[in-house]
């Protein structure tokens, strides 16, 4: 399918925004659960890229962009900056990893993450891994079927979304309302959402685990009984 591009004049004098069509991925890779069938709807979804500034070095081959947003079905990513090699941007998702810092959020079906930078890989224009870095960085989850949400912070957070895996590294930890697990490294499972931490990975530290019980719940109040009838 031939990259089709269409530029829109926007408010701002520099902004822009260009659609990329995508070709259907051959091959699928291994997506667990409801992950599986996200990859190759992905990759036929256009990526959609905004921005209030555009800067393109044909010496260098680098494209750096201000105030960027980058959509594509239920994935978008935001940043205050974000830069690519490449001479065009819509030739910057084949095979390309992008740099993004400042106030980055990463929105996928499975999840969000934030950071203050975050390299972000595409492969045939889908996104399939990002590396989130902060101080800390976090990552959050609505839990199926329930009203809570699994929480997670780390200085670093490696997402491999052809996986459906994130590992936390540094003053790892995770939450799911239930349960606190801290470590120096942990692993998320996103589709089967559950956590798990080697003991081989935590360097001198120890994974600690915190249990909430469930709120009791109340008795109910007793009935007084009724005087007979006089």
């Amino acid at each position: 399918m031939a990259t089709s591009i269409r530029k829109l004049c926007l408010a701002l004098p520099l902004a822009y925004s260009v659609l990329l069509g995508s070709a259907l991925v051959g091959s699928v890779l291994g997506w667990p659960s409801h992950a599986a069938a996200a990859q190759p709807k992905a990759a036929q979804e256009p990526i959609d890229v905004t921005a209030q500034y555009q800067e393109i070095d044909g010496k260098n081959k680098t494209i750096f962009l201000r105030k960027v947003r980058i959509a594509q079905g239920s994935m978008s990513l935001s940043a205050d900056q974000g830069q690519v090699n490449g001479t065009g941007v819509e030739n910057a998702f084949d095979n390309s990893v992008w740099v993004f810092r400042g106030a980055v959020k990463v929105t996928l079906e499975q999840g969000v993450l934030n950071s203050e930078e975050a390299r972000v890989t595409f492969a045939n224009k889908v996104l399939v891994y990002a590396v989130v870095t902060g101080k800390p960085a976090t990552f959050q989850q609505k839990i199926a079927n329930t009203d809570k949400f699994a929480r997670g912070h780390a200085d670093t957070i490696d997402y491999d979304v052809s996986k459906g895996i994130i590992r936390l590294t540094k003053d790892a930890f995770l939450d799911n309302g239930q349960y606190e697990v801290h470590g120096e490294s942990l692993k998320y499972d996103v589709a089967r959402q559950v956590s798990s931490a080697e003991a081989s990975e935590q360097g001198s530290q120890r994974v600690h685990v915190v249990i909430t019980p469930p709120p009791k719940t109340p008795a109910p109040a007793k009935t007084p009984p009724t005087s007979p009838p006089p």
